[in-house]
Parts: C-alpha cells; sequence; structure tokens
C-alpha cells in the first residue's frame, strides 16, 4: 500500500483518495446505512478470501453437488393433462371437477372424432350433390379403419358409443343386438339413406348372410327372433326409431336413426350458412360429421369377461391404446380419402391428436438446447477474450456458461425432487431464460475481477471481487427469485409450476455464482500469475507481462500553472527477450505531457483517473512502445472507454436529458393506449403449430363450429322431488342466455327432467284409454297395451315401505299433476321405472345419475304380483342438463357466459338448489374473470417487495424508489407493446409480466449501486455508474438475447409469440431504461453520495512553501483563485521472470536514457509488489 503523500506536497485542502470508505466522511444520517453494507460487504470479502484460499476444494465440492442434484432429473414427470395443467388446485372450479369426478369417474362419457369439409375455393357453397358425396366418401373410409392389436382387429363397431341399448333378458339376443344397435354418429348424411352406410356390425343367424344395416329388413328380423324371445320392447324401439326420410332436406337439421331422440342441429352439421330474408337455406361453406366413441373405462368394462379377450390379459391400459391407435388411423385416412385435386379438402382431428399435440410441446428439444449453450459458449469465450494474454479472460467465460448449465440441470433435477411436475414452459422456455439470467451475473463477476482496485494483495483478489459485486449480485438473484415467487399467485397450475421452478433456478445460479464461480476466477487468477495461455493453460504465455498500476503519486515539488491544464506523468517500464541471446532488456522511459483542459466540465471530471484498469488502458499513449507484446490500438477499446468518453457525456447534457424524459413519455403515453387494445384470451391455434393439418382443423373449427357441449350439474344435498319447480326455473334461465343453443321448435327441451315428465304423461294417457276401454281395471292390466300397464302400477305406489300398494289410487291420482309436476312420493320409483324402460329418452337426456336407479324390468305377465314391488331410486346426488353454447369467439364472450350461469346457479341456490356449470369453457375460461385483478395484485406486491429488497440492501429508500419507479414504468410499457403486437393476456404473459420486475432489475440496480457508492455531483456520478456497468449489463442482455434466440426457432408459434417476441421486448426494454433513462434520473433526482470528501473552507486559498531545488510549485492562477489543478502520475509496469544465470541487463539504444532522479513519482513510497514467476509443474 502506497504512503499517503504529505499534504503541503497536493492542493490545498486535498484528501488522498483511500481504500476502503472506512477513512472517507460520512454524509451525516447515512453513516448506518454504509456501515451496514460495509458489514455486509465485509462478509462477502470473508467468503471470497476463503474460497480463493480453497479454491480447487470449492470447485470440486460444488461441481458434485450441483451434478447430484442434476441426477434429479431421471424422475421428473411431465405433465400434459390440460385439467391439471390449467385448473387452478382448490379454486371453485377444481372443487366442482373433483366432485364431478366422484360421482361419475375419472373420464366422459364418450369421445369425439370429428370430419370438418370445406372447399378449396374460399367460400364457394358446399350443398351440393358433388360435395356431399365426397363427404360421404371420407366419412365412409374413416368409418371401415381397423387397427389390428393384441392379436385382434378393432373395428369402430367395437369401439363406437351406442345410445340407448335396450334391457334384453336373454344375453345371447341381447349381444346380437348390440353388435347390430347403431353407433351414434352426428353427420349430414343422416339426411339421406346413405347415412346408413357409415353404420357397420354384423349378426350371424344359421341359415342365412350376415346382417348388416345396409342388408337389414327389421320387420322381418323381428319374425325369425320372435319364437326365441320376447322383443316387445325392440318392437317398441324400432317403432320410435324410423330410417331417414331421402327427400328431406338439410334445412332444419337431420335426425339419427331415432326420429323423436336424435335430432342434429343445423349448427352441428354446416358452417358458414346463409339464408334468404324467409330464413331459408340457401348455402354453406362447411360440413361436419361427428363420430362418437367410447371411453377407455367403459371399452373396458364393455369387453371384461368377454370371450375375444379373455386370452390376452385384457386392462383398462390396453383398451385406452386400442382407442389411441384407431383414433390416429382414423385421422391419417380421412384426410387421405379424397384425391389432391378434389374440389374440397377434409380436416379430422381427435382427442388422441390433441394428446400428440400436448406431448410434442412438452419434449425437450436437444438440438435447440445445445445449440443455445454452444451459442452462449462461443459468446463468451469471444467476448471475454483479450489480445494481452494476462488479462483475457475466454477460459472464464466458457466455465461460467458451463457452471450456468450445471445450475440449471441441479435447480430443474431438485424441482422433480421436490415433485414440482415438468411442462411445457418448463421445457421449452426455462432452460434457456435461465441461462440468459444466470450468465448475466457472470459477466459482472468477470467484469470486477479484471478491475480490482491498484495495490490489492493478491491473495484478495476475489474477495476484494465480491466485495465490490455482491451486493448487486444478492440484490438481482433475490430480486428474481421473488419475482418468480410472486408469478406463483396465477391460479394455473401450469404457470404456477413453471414459476416455482424458476425461482429455484435462479437460486442455484445465484449459489454456483457465488461460491463456486469465484472459485474458478481464483483458479484463473492463477493461471494469469504463472503466465499461461487462455483457454490452453498448459501452455506458457509468449506475451507473460503482467500490468499493475500504481497509485496516483504526488508529482514532485515543482509548481504547475493552477486551471491552465492536467498534467499526467506515466512511468511505464518495458521488458523483452531477445531470442538469440535470452537477454532481458528493461526500457523504462520517462513519459509527461500537459492535456489541455476539456471544454465540457463533465468531460473533465470523467477523463480524471478513477483508479481503475480500465482508466489506465483508457489513456492515450503518447510514445512509441517497443515492447514484445505491442496492442493493436483497436484493442484498447471497449465499452468502459465508450461509456466514459462519449456516451455518458453526451447523455448527461442538459438537453440530451430533456429529450430523453420527451421521449420516455411518449413512449409510456403510447403504451398506455396500446393496454387498451389487450384483449384476454388464447385460443387452440396459437398452440398448435401453424401450417400442420391440426392448426387447419381447428381454424376451421373455430371459424365454423364454435359449438361447446356444456351441462348444468345439480348436486345431492337437497329433495328432487320437492324443488322440480325450481329445476324447471334453473333450466329456463339457463336457457335464457344468449350463448346458449335454442332447441327447435318442434322439439322438447333436452332435460331428464323434461324427458321423464313427457314419458310419464305418456303412459297416463295410454292407462287412461285403457282404462276407458276396459282393457284395464282395479284387477287386472294384462289386456292392456304395455305404456298401460306401465302406468298401473306406478299408480298403485304409495312410496310407504309398510304399505307399498294402494289400488284405490287408479282413479284418484295422476302420474302428473295438473302444474306439470310429478307426485313427490312417486318421483324416485317412477325414476326406477323410467330409466329401465326408456333407454333412448335416458340416454338422449344425458342425466349421468348418481345413484343410478336400480334395474326394474317390467313383466306384463307376472302372475305373482312381485312384479308390482317396484324399488324406488335413491335420493340424487348428481344430476344433469345438457346444452350446446355457441357463437363464443372471443373471450369476452365467453366471460359473459360463464357470469351468467353463475349468476343463474346463484339464484337458484336461493330456492335451494345446489348447481354448478360444467364443460370446457367453464373449465378453461373461468381463469379470465379474475385474471387482470389478479395480474396487478401479484405486480403491485411484487414492486413493494421490490423497493423492500433493495431499501434492505442498499440501505437507500430514494434509490429503491427511483428503481421501482423505473421498473413500474417498463412493466407499462410492455403490457401497452403487447396490445400493438395484438398478443393477448392470458395466464403466460401474466407470469412475464409479473417475472418482468424480476428482470428489469438486473438492468437497474447495478447503476443505482454504482451511483451510490460514486463520489461528486450527480453528473459526475451518474457518469461513472455508467463507466463501470454499461459493459456488464449489455453483455448481460446480449446472453440474454442469445439464451432467447434459441426459442425462435420453435416449431410452434405460440413459444415464439408469447415467449421469444415477449421476453426480447422486455430485454431491450430493460436496456434502454436501465442505461439510458435510469441515469437521467439519477442525474436528476438522485440522492446524495454516500461518502463524500470534505475540502477546507477559506476565502483565500494559500499556496504552501516552496520546494527547493526549483521545479514545479503550486500556485493559484489570478484568474481562477478558487481552482486547484489535477495532477496524476502512474506507472505502468511489465515484468518479465528474473534473467537466467548468465543473463545481463543492459539498457535500449533506441530508447531515451532515464534515471530515477527524473521522475519523482518513481521513487520512494511505490506500492508496486514485485512477485515471481510460479513454480514449473
Amino acid at each position: 500500500m502506497a504512503r499517503p503523500p504529505p499534504l503541503g506536497e497536493l492542493p490545498p485542502g486535498y484528501t488522498p483518495p483511500a481504500r476502503s470508505a472506512a477513512p472517507q466522511i460520512l454524509a451525516g444520517s447515512l453513516q448506518a446505512p454504509l456501515w451496514l453494507r460495509a458489514y455486509f460487504q465485509g462478509l462477502l470479502f470473508s467468503l471470497g478470501c476463503g474460497i480463493q484460499r480453497h479454491c480447487g476444494k470449492v470447485l470440486f465440492l460444488g461441481l458434485l453437488a450441483f451434478g447430484a442434484l442434476a441426477l434429479g432429473l431421471r424422475v421428473a414427470i411431465i405433465e400434459t393433462d390440460l385439467e391439471q395443467l390449467w385448473v387452478e388446485a382448490g379454486s371453485r372450479v377444481s372443487q366442482e371437477l373433483q366432485y364431478t369426478k366422484e360421482k361419475l369417474g375419472e373420464e366422459a362419457a364418450y369421445t369425439s372424432q370429428m370430419l370438418i369439409q370445406t372447399p378449396r375455393q374460399e367460400g364457394e357453397n358446399v350443398l351440393t350433390p358433388e360435395a356431399l358425396g365426397l363427404h360421404l366418401q371420407a366419412a365412409v373410409t374413416a368409418s371401415k379403419v381397423q387397427v389390428s392389436l393384441y392379436g385382434k382387429s378393432w373395428d369402430l363397431n367395437k369401439i363406437c358409443y351406442k345410445s340407448g341399448v335396450p334391457l334384453i333378458e336373454n344375453g345371447m339376443i341381447e349381444r346380437m343386438i348390440e353388435k347390430l344397435f347403431p353407433c351414434v354418429i352426428l353427420t349430414p348424411l343422416d339426411c339421406f339413406w346413405e347415412g346408413a352406410k357409415l353404420q357397420g356390425g354384423s349378426a350371424y343367424l344359421p341359415g342365412r348372410p350376415d346382417i348388416q344395416w345396409t342388408n337389414l329388413d327389421p320387420e322381418q328380423l323381428l319374425e325369425e327372433l320372435g319364437p326365441f324371445a320376447s322383443l316387445e320392447g325392440f318392437r317398441e324401439l324400432l317403432d320410435k326409431a324410423q330410417a331417414p326420410n331421402v327427400a328431406q332436406e338439410l334445412s332444419g337439421g337431420c335426425h339419427g336413426f331415432s326420429h323423436k331422440f336424435m335430432h342434429w342441429q343445423e349448427e352441428l352439421l354446416l358452417g358458414g350458412m346463409a339464408r334468404d330474408p324467409q330464413g331459408q337455406l340457401l348455402r354453406a361453406e362447411a360440413l361436419q360429421s361427428t363420430f362418437l366413441l367410447m371411453s377407455p373405462r367403459q371399452l373396458y368394462e364393455h369387453f371384461r369377461g368377454d370371450y375375444q379377450t379373455h386370452d390376452i390379459g385384457w386392462s383398462e391400459e390396453q383398451a385406452g391404446t386400442v382407442l389411441q391407435a384407431w383414433q390416429r388411423r382414423f385421422v391419417q385416412l380421412a384426410q387421405e380419402a379424397l384425391p389432391g385435386n378434389a374440389s374440397q379438402q377434409i380436416h379430422a382431428f381427435s382427442s388422441t391428436t390433441l394428446d400428440d399435440i400436448l406431448h410434442a410441446f412438452s419434449e425437450v428439444s436437444a438440438a435447440r438446447v445445445v445449440g443455445g449453450y454452444l451459442l452462449m459458449l462461443a459468446y463468451a469465450c469471444v467476448t471475454m477474450l483479450r489480445w494481452d494474454c494476462a488479462q483475457s479472460q475466454g477460459a472464464v467465460g466458457l466455465a461460467g456458461v458451463l457452471l450456468v448449465a450445471l445450475a440449471v440441470a441441479s435447480g430443474l433435477g431438485l424441482c422433480a425432487l421436490l415433485g414440482i411436475a415438468f411442462n411445457a414452459a418448463t421445457t421449452q422456455v426455462l432452460p434457456f431464460l435461465a441461462l440468459g439470467i444466470g450468465v448475466d451475473d457472470i459477466f459482472l463477476l468477470a467484469h470486477a475481477f479484471t478491475e480490482a482496485p491498484p495495490g490489492t494483495p493478491l491473495q484478495e483478489r476475489t474477495g476484494e471481487c465480491l466485495q465490490r459485486t455482491g451486493t448487486s449480485v444478492a440484490l438481482t438473484s433475490i430480486n428474481n427469485m421473488v419475482a418468480f415467487f410472486m408469478a406463483a399467485l396465477v391460479p394455473i397450475p401450469a404457470l404456477r409450476a413453471f414459476s416455482l421452478q424458476a425461482a429455484v433456478v435462479v437460486g442455484c445460479n445465484f449459489a454456483a455464482v457465488m461460491l463456486v464461480f469465484p472459485a474458478v476466477l481464483s483458479l484463473d487468477l492463477h493461471r494469469r500469475h504463472c503466465q499461461r495461455l487462455d483457454v490452453l493453460c498448459c501452455f506458457s504465455s509468449p506475451c507473460s507481462a503482467r500490468v499493475i498500476q500504481i497509485l496516483p503519486q504526488e508529482l514532485g515539488d515543482r509548481t504547475v500553472p493552477v486551471g491552465i491544464a492536467h498534467l499526467t506523468a506515466t512511468v511505464q517500464a518495458f521488458a523483452h527477450c531477445e531470442a538469440r541471446s535470452q537477454h532481458v532488456v528493461t526500457i523504462l522511459p520517462p513519459q509527461a505531457h500537459l492535456v489541455p483542459p476539456p471544454s465540457d466540465p463533465l468531460a473533465s471530471e470523467l477523463f480524471s483517473p478513477g483508479g481503475s484498469t480500465r482508466d489506465l488502458l483508457g489513456q492515450e499513449e503518447g510514445t512509441r512502445q517497443k515492447a514484445a507484446c505491442k496492442s493493436l490500438p483497436c484493442a484498447r477499446w471497449n465499452l468502459a472507454h465508450f461509456a466514459r468518453s462519449q456516451f455518458a457525456p453526451l447523455l448527461l447534457q442538459s438537453h440530451t436529458k430533456a429529450m430523453v424524459l420527451v421521449l420516455s413519455g411518449a413512449l409510456l403515453g403510447l403504451s398506455l393506449y396500446g393496454s387498451t387494445l389487450v384483449q384476454d384470451g388464447l385460443a387452440l391455434t396459437d398452440v398448435v403449430p401453424r401450417g400442420t393439418k391440426e392448426h387447419a382443423f381447428l381454424s376451421a373449427q373455430l371459424r365454423y363450429f364454435s359449438l361447446y357441449e356444456v351441462a348444468l350439474v345439480t348436486q345431492g344435498g337437497f329433495d328432487y322431488a320437492h324443488s322440480q319447480r325450481a329445476l324447471f326455473d334453473l333450466h329456463q334461465r339457463f336457457s335464457s342466455l344468449k350463448a346458449v343453443l335454442p332447441p327447435p321448435a318442434t322439439q322438447a327441451p333436452r332435460t331428464w327432467l323434461h324427458y321423464y315428465r313427457n314419458w310419464l304423461q305418456g303412459i297416463q294417457a295410454a292407462f287412461d284409454q285403457d282404462w276407458a276401454s276396459g282393457r284395464i281395471t282395479h284387477h287386472s292390466y294384462r289386456n292392456g297395451s304395455e305404456d298401460g300397464a306401465l302406468a298401473y302400477k306406478l299408480l298403485i305406489q304409495t312410496g310407504d315401505a309398510q304399505e307399498p300398494l294402494d289400488f284405490s289410487q287408479l282413479t284418484t291420482r295422476k302420474l302428473v299433476d295438473k302444474d306439470g309436476l310429478i307426485p313427490p312420493e312417486l318421483f324416485y320409483v317412477g325414476l326406477t321405472v323410467w330409466v329401465s324402460s326408456d333407454p333412448l329418452g335416458l340416454a338422449a337426456s344425458q342425466a349421468n345419475f348418481y345413484p343410478p336407479p336400480p334395474e326394474w324390468l317390467h313383466d306384463k305377465y307376472d302372475t305373482t304380483g312381485e312384479n308390482l314391488r317396484i324399488p324406488a331410486a335413491q335420493p340424487l346426488e348428481f344430476a344433469q342438463f345438457p346444452f350446446l353454447l355457441h357463437g363464443l369467439q372471443k373471450t369476452a364472450d365467453f366471460v359473459e357466459t360463464i357470469e351468467g350461469a353463475r349468476a343463474a346457479c346463484a339464484e337458484a341456490g336461493q330456492a335451494g338448489v345446489r348447481a354448478y356449470p360444467s364443460g370446457s369453457p367453464f373449465l378453461f375460461w373461468e381463469q379470465y374473470l379474475g385474471l387482470r385483478r389478479c395480474f396487478l395484485l401479484a405486480v403491485c406486491i411484487l414492486l413493494v417487495c421490490t423497493f423492500l429488497v433493495c431499501a434492505l440492501l442498499l440501505l437507500n429508500p430514494w434509490a429503491a424508489s427511483l428503481i421501482v419507479l423505473v421498473l413500474a414504468v417498463m412493466t407499462v410499457e410492455l403490457f401497452g407493446i403487447m396490445g400493438f403486437l395484438g398478443i393477448k393476456l392470458s395466464a403466460i404473459p401474466v407470469v412475464i409480466l409479473v417475472a418482468s420486475v424480476g428482470i428489469g432489475v438486473e438492468f437497474t440496480v447495478h447503476v443505482a449501486l454504482g451511483f451510490l457508492t460514486s463520489q461528486g455531483s450527480r453528473n459526475l456520478r451518474a457518469a461513472r455508474a455508467l463507466e463501470h456497468t454499461l459493459a456488464p449489463v449489455t453483455d448481460g442482455a446480449v446472453s440474454t438475447l442469445l439464451g432467447l434466440l434459441m426459442l425462435a426457432g420453435s416449431n410452434f408459434d405460440f413459444i415464439v409469440r408469447y415467449f421469444f417476441v415477449v421476453l426480447t421486448v422486455l430485454t431491450l426494454l430493460g436496456l434502454l431504461h436501465g442505461l439510458v433513462l435510469l441515469p437521467v434520473l439519477l442525474s436528476i433526482l438522485g440522492p446524495p453520495p454516500e461518502v463524500v470528501q470534505m475540502y477546507k473552507e477559506s476565502p483565500e486559498v494559500l499556496s504552501p512553501p516552496a520546494a527547493q531545488g526549483g521545479g514545479l510549485r503550486w500556485g493559484v492562477a489570478p484568474t481562477l483563485p478558487q481552482s486547484f489543478a489535477r495532477v496524476t502520475t502512474s506507472m505502468t509496469v511489465a515484468l518479465r521472470p528474473p534473467p537466467l544465470p548468465g543473463a545481463y541487463v543492459h539498457p535500449a539504444s533506441e530508447e531515451p536514457t532515464w534515471s530515477p532522479a527524473a521522475t519523482p513519482a518513481a521513487s520512494g513510497s511505490s506500492n508496486l509488489s514485485s512477485r515471481g514467476p510460479c513454480p514449473a509443474t
């Protein structure tokens, strides 16, 4: 350490700069904050020195620990279930979904496979015989799909969903009827006989060909099967099921095989319809057919114990595999069904297709991950390489990027061990985002390590580095972790998992940067001290000079005119070795010159030495250097030099500040307008890659068939029998919603309560006719019709377990009263009879009763009287009313429908009916009801937390307030730019917006901390902060952009738009606000310095006594009485190893001779500490 020069040799009142803050004069109220930070920095200093002493051990143990955590990736689970990804655990929707699963099981009743046909020429009419013929061709091809698995052949008839199969006591007949029973297919072809060609299935009868729907004569079949079993129920079923009328037009929709119960509305079959003024259908632009398949559970139950599967170990997993294989083949053949030159095109889709998309979306792209990390390695190595091998840090850059990669892997492994499921955001985005954020701190530490204060002992270099940068690294990392933890407030499991994983990864990056990377820097310092090449550290450096700067020293006793010029005296020593004789030549040329004072007052302060390596390297060298290692002029340029000499002087001029504030205000105002353009929503077409067949289908479906099947679920906890009026009112209120598709005027509402009541009224009418005609009496019903007999059995029920029958009620009561309500005592008994006797009506109602009513078979010819005792169904705990929603194009439409449905349920709750809506709109769009409120809450909480963290670590609420102000402006501007880019607001952008507050700290806190710890005026401190932070902040931003660059190559447009574009805009905004707006604000509104130098205040500035021997003396210019000259003396010494034995030292012939007396700065109190070379290894 250099001895402080006597004050008599310097300007009046001059105090030499100290190495630490302790000798400085503290600014009043800032003593406590400065002491606390000094204490914290002291801990960091001790940590760094300890790491440097044991760098090898620390590096080994750190890599071992991170590697062990990275092994946790072997147990990682990738979640692709949409419900698990998007439904908040514990929310209202989650509780409703759980209730549904408890009552009905995990799966829906059926899965849908869809075909959409559109013309290749936009706007053409598809209601033509040619277009319908092509649709028939595609549908028939799809319906004939077969797959072979487990040694069996599986076709549509085996796996399709069949609605309303009647109960028959004869098992053989029941199986045969089930094979012949038609699959449920919603198609416009049902308006024509050709629709029957889609039905498969066959049955064998001895002595005749296989029976199929294309050659079936139902009447003849009944005649042949009549002797074997009673088929009255099936005969009634066939009476209800009528073949489609060939002459019927598509206007008004089509009917399935049951004309009464299966009516397909126009909106289910036709898209892009146009009508004449009278409402008659004129044209349409799309056709749709929907094939319904059983769920895996249903398929497993259907074939369990069957002779076809008894030898393959039939399981539910195998059933799911069969369905998936059939669906993939269905989509493939349907898309290939039409020739390439056809006028129509087919778009096919299945539930398995969506699962495949989600799996592909969640897969890790090894090529992009490797490419991104290789690109980052190349950037880090190139930017940290130097011409001077002793200053080069290319190997440090490579090691830092690899360390961050290991930290990211260890963080994700820790998340896997903690049970946090991975998802598409984790695999597609987080590796690149974490890489960009983690490398920022690597650059910061590496830059700081090369700027150690002059005279720092070698064994304290790492401690000094952590002391200077540890606070910034801790502040940015803690803010990032807090930001991602706050983003976990978003009530979406997928995004909550992503936020928690990001927070854990940032924590692992922080540990790696603060504990392991300093060990890498220490090893590199050892390499530099041993004069080895960078990267190729096994080889000695041909340019082994080490540059050490000497603290500014006193010039001497010669007088320099005050205020006239800056005097810079530099002593430089160069050495080179002659290859032929191995002679070491040492050259010490004196250098002293006057620098004219700059005209800009700020520049005059910036050009004064700052005591850093950057200052030394930035000075112009006036003399020729004939050293063995002479750097090129371009190599002396760096970002710090640019910031000191060009950027800061330009930015901190008054008119530039005004321009920055005006432009920032304009950008903020424009962003506020753009924020009004942001719409809510996330369509499935945004997730699926563009240009694929799946994207084409989803686009056509969204355009032409925006229909959603939903249900109004009624729970248990109330008496259904006494709440019929409230149930009818609830249905009416729900039906009045704008988005609910009304049923045709000729069709009754599709609810189980209506079907149940209408069925009771029908059998009541049959009973009345039989009673009037005498076919049914008090004591006999055998001569009456089937419906009349059923009514007879119901009318005598009392609902009393002790006396269940009362024949006197036959004429005194009705099954449905005049108000249209079912008698409460008859409600559950009649429910049992209806469910068993009207399978088509039950299937059409989609009631899904739980508990299911017991099975009861009507036997008209029972003579024991046991058939009169009908078991009552248990009180219902689950039932549902189905609805169709249409016209939902925008998120606002969904939100309006959800709010209306919830209001209807709340109103019904006041009447004692517990109900909730169910379906995909309520499952996935419910989040938008409170998404913006959640976003604002999370951002406000995070800004408060950021203020507290910054105020705690910076110990300056003033600076923390400015940082939070800039972060808030960044968030608003990012939100507004999203509006101009057409990016919709969903849970994913909300997470990025919340995380932007933490990421923005990376660009602001370094500048703010540099401003606080600098001395001088606000302008000078802002300039010095820019000088020391421009390079690491810029490198960090570039590294973040390089990490994000790999996202631009994703096949998913969703990744590009919602992650790459948004995060890139965020990085550019952070760079702009951190390096432009914040310095301007600090130069105008910045807090006072924490450390100031006090000068003696005197009306006169006295000159010290003149030194003897002549030369320069301090004097005061008469025109500038209150100023004094700045004198700088610095020394640059290039050292070679000691001469070899026998070698000699001789002066250079081409350089002027020099003696120690010629330059006072070289004498006496030099802090140059010469260290010998490292021993050979």
